[in-house]
């Protein structure tokens, strides 16, 4: 192992280990800090961000299975404690936002890769929710979609972590911002994001208010975490050379593409799966973190919590964000 600070030789993890919902199968057990390896570091947990694939990892629904019993959790900020071999690029020290499967704990070993210094503007609170909806958001609009200043910009599940992301980066890009929400109580939330206009699911027709307030124009990009309807009423008010990215399948009913549609209408549909890019464009999630860090230090983002819990209550935060009753990111208090 390379520098450390002290470190005690046990702790506390929540662990799934059956599948199920997660206010069932989540069981806090104490197990050993692990040991960095080469090329990670080790990281003290002073907060997690509770996210949609925390759900889906006790329901055994992800694309990833890890071997029960697993510890979830995907997103983190913390310190970092000790560094692996050949780590170069991170100090015993540095305090850091992180993404890895795993993170529900009070240490953590991350590739020292995923690790990004957080911005000094935010607290732990909002730096937990930074890397993953920020950067999803990020790549959908600014990689994918090549989002540009005075278009109109459609976020479908506005309130959620990622949607007030997608809806506060496409203001600061310049756009014009359309959001849509499934209940009244969240279009507050929305509105103070930044967007124009907020669409209440099931009490207004989205392609409507969208084709009214564009002057039949249309959106030019759309940002879908949802799919289902959703993607069909995008397809309804969907701009000329316009962009509907794909983020997510939160719905429940992944969506038919019609070809045909889209030549007719000259449209494109583009998918994003941001963890590729960390996969195999590091490179591209540093630019992407540098573009957040200034942004938050300007004032320009800042992650919308929706509420805090202490660690003890990680199941309950997990099973709340299940239930689809949350706005912008919970965060579970671990350090």
């Amino acid at each position: 192992m390379g520098e450390t600070t002290s470190i005690p030789g046990s702790m506390k993890a929540w662990r799934v280990t059956r599948h199920g919902e997660p206010a069932d199968v989540l069981e806090l057990h104490d197990v050993d800090v692990p040991t960095p390896g080469a090329g990670e570091v080790l990281v003290r947990v002073a907060a997690v961000a509770v996210n949609f694939p925390d759900v889906l990892l006790a329901r055994g629904e992800y694309q990833e299975r890890p071997e029960m019993p697993f510890i979830p959790g995907i997103e983190l900020v913390g310190e970092v404690v000790a560094l692996g071999p050949d780590v170069t690029d991170h100090a015993v020290g540095d305090r850091v936002v992180a993404t890895k499967i795993g993170v529900l704990a009070q240490y953590a070993t991350v590739p020292a890769v995923a690790a990004h210094l957080s911005p000094v503007s935010l607290d732990d609170e909002h730096a937990a929710g930074l890397s993953i909806a920020y950067q999803t958001a990020w790549f959908a609009l600014h990689r994918r979609a090549r989002l540009q200043a005075g278009e109109t910009l459609l976020v479908h599940a506005a309130a959620g972590g990622v949607g007030t992301a997608a809806v506060q980066l496409g203001v600061a890009a310049g756009a014009r911002v359309i959001g849509v929400v499934g209940s009244a109580e969240k279009a507050d939330v929305v509105a103070a994001a930044g967007a124009e206009r907020v669409v209440v699911r099931g009490d207004e027709d989205v392609a409507a208010v969208v084709n009214e307030l564009t002057g039949r124009r249309g959106a030019d990009v759309v940002f879908d975490p949802v799919g289902g309807e959703s993607f069909e009423k995008s397809t309804k008010c969907i701009a000329f050379e316009g962009r509907i990215v794909v983020v997510g399948f939160a719905g429940g009913v992944v969506p038919e593409v019609r070809a045909n549609h889209a030549l007719v209408k000259n449209y494109s549909v583009l998918g994003l799966h941001w963890a590729l890019y960390q996969l195999r464009r590091p490179d591209l999630v540093r630019e992407a973190h540098a573009d957040l860090e200034r942004l938050a230090a300007a004032g320009s983002i800042t992650p919308v919590v929706g509420g805090t819990v202490p660690f003890e209550r990680a199941p309950e935060a997990i099973q709340e964000l299940a239930g689809g009753r949350t706005v912008g990111r919970l965060v579970i208090r671990v350090g």
